[in-house]
């Protein structure tokens, strides 16, 4: 599928669901979106681009494993996935930092307004502690691939763009190793400017397309097979 095909998809899905889970509030009596719809739009549109994970399961489960590494399965997937996304909400409350889940899989929005100054790909200082604080529960949680993702918004050429994107997803994927994450789990991808969330159009939406994610997804054994 193309990244404009799975766009549109994503925005379909969003739209679906804010339209269709109008609940009538008691007090007011006026009709509003209930939070759940909320929380599964934003979990459509998230990470819309990630795709498959970077490099494929199957290699990557078997360099974990030999690492000594051991992978999940069955209802322990769910559990493991659920406690490492608590503990991620309670590090990166009121930071910024958006926590989706998506089925057994969990994605960490980073705009570049908290974690990078314009046009650099140096970890801003000022949101080093909370990067910190995501380390340890990435390292806490050691049976989940680590796929750092760069994106950019269109101000720029296509090649200046994608290499800004790649640096960027280097630059937390070193730091994410320098504190503790192990780096055989970690994988990194520029994605330029190919993959927007938002309108290029405006200053808003450009600055949602300045971004880096974290998908994590949890090391099965069904990966190995």
């Amino acid at each position: 599928m193309s990244i404009r095909a799975k766009l549109i998809a994503a925005t379909g899905a969003t739209a679906l669901l804010l339209t269709t889970a109008c609940v009538t509030n008691p007090e007011t009596g006026k009709k509003e979106i209930s939070k759940t719809a909320i929380g599964a739009a934003l979990g459509a549109g998230a990470g819309a681009g990630l795709g498959a994970i970077i490099g494929g399961k199957r290699n990557r489960t078997e360099v974990l494993v030999g690492t000594g590494i051991g992978a999940l399965a069955g209802a322990a997937v769910g559990a493991y996935m659920d406690k490492q996304e608590k503990e991620l909400r309670e590090k990166t409350a009121g930071t910024g930092i958006d926590v989706v889940r998506q089925g057994d899989e969990i994605v960490l929005n980073m705009p570049s307004k908290v974690t990078f100054d314009v046009d650099s790909a140096l970890v801003n200082a000022q949101f080093q502690p909370t990067l910190n604080e995501v380390a340890r529960v990435l390292s806490q949680y050691e049976k989940t691939f680590v796929d750092v993702v760069g994106h950019t918004d269109s101000t720029g050429s296509d090649a200046y763009n994608m290499t800004l994107s790649q640096r960027r997803a280097d630059s937390v994927a070193t730091y994410l190793s320098s504190n503790g994450v192990l780096r055989a789990r970690i994988a990194t991808q520029g994605m330029g400017e190919g993959q927007p969330i938002a309108s290029n159009d405006s200053e808003t939406g450009r600055a949602q397309n300045r971004r880096v994610e974290i998908k994590l997804v949890p090391v099965t054994e069904t990966a190995t097979s």
